[in-house]
C-alpha cells in the first residue's frame, strides 16, 4: 500500500454511517463474520498466567505503553514477565522459531520497533505464532506472559484481556472495517474483554456507549516524561510515525513546547536517508532541535538517533487500585 494512504484513516471512519459505509456494508459483514467466527476457536491454555493488551480498532491506543507500565508492575510484584508481539513491519523477519529480542544484535527491520521498546524492559518474544512464542517464553523460565496486541487472535487462551479504548476518537462510527475502524463487532469484542481502559480524555463519550456493559472500565492518561521540560524555551521541530501523529503534536503543546514545524509520517513509517536528509536541512535552516518519540527513535540509524531529542510517554492510572485489583485476580486465578 502506498505510504500517502497509510498516513490517515478515512475521515467518514469517525463520522455517524454515511454513504461511503453503507457501500463498504457488504465487505464489512464478511470481515465481521470472519473475525466471529475465529473467537470461536478454543486456545491453548498456557500454565502460566496470560495478559492481553488489546483493541477493538485499527490504530494507535497506547497499547505498548500500557504492556511497559504493566510489565513494571508484575515486576515489583516478584514476576518473571515475558513480552509477546507478532513484530510488526519487521522487514527482515523470516517465517520460522520465535525471535528473542536482543537489543545488541537486533534492529526495528529485524524485529519491529514495539519489540525493541518491549525488550528493554523485559524478555520479548517476536512471532504472529503466539503459542510458539508463549512455549518458548516459558521454556527461558517466564512465570506470566504479556500480550502486546492479538485480542483478536484465537490461538492462545488469555486469562486477562484489556481493551484499551482512544478517549479522542472512541470506536469512530460503529463500523467493522472498511467501514469504519472496528476489527470485530463491537458487541462480540466487548464480550470477550475482561475490561476496557480509556486513554486520554473521553472526548467522543466511550463511557455512554458502554453504559450497558457490566465490566470494569479504567481511565488512563499518556503523560510524557520530563526530558519535555528541557524543550519549553528551544525552537524544535517535531515528527512522528504513529498511528495518529497528532497526539504527539498535541502532548507537546500542552507540555508548553510549541514547535516551528510538525511532520507526520505514516505509522510504523522506515526512514529512508532522503527523510533524514529533509529533516536534517529544515533542522539547520531553522536552527532548530529535532524532537521524536521512542517508537519512531527505534526506527532511525543510531548516528542520527544521536541527534535527536526523545521524548517518551507513560500512563498515569487515574484509579491505580483498580489495575492492581486487577492484576491480583490475574495471578490469584491462575494459582486455584
Amino acid at each position: 500500500m502506498p505510504e500517502k494512504l497509510r498516513l490517515h484513516a478515512p475521515s467518514f471512519w469517525f463520522r455517524p454511517p454515511g454513504l461511503a459505509s453503507s457501500l463498504l456494508r457488504p465487505v464489512a459483514s464478511m470481515v465481521a463474520y470472519e473475525a466471529t467466527r475465529r473467537r470461536r476457536k478454543a486456545g491453548w491454555h498456557a500454565p502460566v498466567p496470560v495478559l492481553c493488551i488489546g483493541n477493538l480498532t485499527v490504530g494507535g491506543t497506547g497499547k505498548t505503553t500500557a504492556v511497559l507500565d504493566l510489565a513494571q508492575r508484575l515486576q515489583d510484584r516478584g514476576m518473571n514477565v515475558h513480552c509477546l508481539t507478532r513484530g510488526y513491519r519487521a522487514e527482515n523477519m523470516r517465517p520460522g522459531d520465535p525471535v528473542r529480542v536482543d537489543l545488541s544484535r537486533h534492529t526495528a527491520k529485524d524485529v519491529g520497533d514495539e519489540a525493541l521498546l518491549l525488550a528493554a524492559v523485559a524478555p520479548c518474544w517476536v512471532s504472529p505464532d503466539r503459542v510458539a512464542s508463549a512455549g518458548a517464553a516459558i521454556g527461558a523460565g517466564a512465570d506470566c506472559l504479556i500480550m502486546d496486541d492479538g485480542f483478536q487472535n484465537p490461538g492462545l487462551y488469555k486469562d486477562l484481556s484489556l481493551v484499551l479504548v482512544d478517549g479522542a476518537v472512541g470506536f469512530g462510527n460503529g463500523c467493522v472495517l472498511p467501514a469504519g475502524p472496528l476489527r470485530e463487532n463491537l458487541a462480540v469484542g466487548l464480550n470477550a474483554a475482561n475490561a476496557v481502559v480509556i486513554t486520554g480524555k473521553d472526548k467522543a463519550g466511550v463511557k455512554q456507549t458502554l453504559r450497558q456493559w457490566q465490566h470494569p472500565i479504567l481511565n488512563a492518561d499518556l503523560q510524557m516524561d520530563e526530558t519535555v521540560t528541557d524543550l519549553r524555551d528551544k525552537a524544535v521541530i517535531a515528527f512522528a510515525g504513529l498511528a495518529r501523529p497528532d497526539k504527539f503534536f498535541e502532548g507537546l503543546r500542552e507540555n508548553g513546547v510549541h514547535p516551528l514545524n510538525c511532520i507526520p509520517f505514516p505509522d510504523h513509517h522506515p526512514f529512508s536517508d532522503l527523510d533524514l536528509s529533509q529533516l536534517t536541512h529544515l533542522a539547520l535552516q531553522a536552527e532548530a532541535l529535532l524532537v521524536t518519540t521512542p517508537k519512531d527513535a527505534a526506527r532511525l540509524p543510531p548516528a542520527f538517533r544521536r541527534k535527536v531529542q526523545v521524548v517518551g510517554v507513560g500512563l498515569h492510572w487515574t484509579s491505580p487500585e483498580m489495575i492492581e485489583s486487577l492484576l491480583d485476580h490475574l495471578l490469584m486465578e491462575k494459582e486455584q
